[in-house]
């Protein structure tokens, strides 16, 4: 699964249009998000992609869930957000 990391500094539409350009090639992807305003922009980054996807009859489904990963040599937890089509 291709996973997307989303910074506080991320434009939601940019993320959402490679959103849904993985979500047509391969049906799910994982959006990584780590703070507040990382995790912001993921979810509005999740909602535009679901209206880019709509009128192709598509629908999009969105499963948190924690995950830690290495920056910098240190330890961080960060917000993954597995989404698949309906």
């Amino acid at each position: 699964m291709e996973v997307l990391k989303v910074s506080a500094k991320s434009v939601p539409n940019s993320v959402a249009g490679a959103i849904a350009g993985v979500i047509r090639e391969s049906g799910s992807v994982e959006v990584q998000a780590v703070g507040a305003g990382a995790t912001n922009q993921a979810v509005k980054a999740i909602a535009i992609a679901r209206g880019y996807l709509a009128p192709a009859g598509m629908d999009l489904v969105c499963v948190p869930a924690f995950g830690n990963i290495v920056i910098n040599n240190e330890e961080r937890t960060a917000i993954r957000l597995i989404v698949e089509r309906r």
